[in-house]
């Protein structure tokens, strides 16, 4: 993980959402993208939220240590993941 301003560990991942699977998973693919299937649909945030629950979970930190930099309505985002 990279030192952002001394404040901590961070680290940015770009992830590919596919909402309305059958399942939630996150897997991490060969050229170093991650891949998030999510059940929720697309609407008010839904599918969102629960990218940033799956990440939370896969990374063993709290959900407000998630943060979706850029690509929040589109199916391609960089996300940021903080150790504190």
């Amino acid at each position: 993980m990279a030192t952002a301003d001394g404040v901590g560990n961070v680290k940015i991942i770009q992830v590919k959402v596919k909402p309305n699977a059958r399942t939630s998973e996150l897997e991490e693919l060969s050229d170093g993208t991650w891949l998030a299937r999510v059940a929720s649909p697309p609407v008010d945030g839904k599918a969102n939220e629960e990218l940033v629950m799956l990440i939370a979970e896969r990374f063993s930190v709290r959900k407000a240590q998630v943060s979706i930099k850029s690509g929040a309505s589109g199916r391609l985002k960089r996300v940021q993941i903080s150790d504190t």
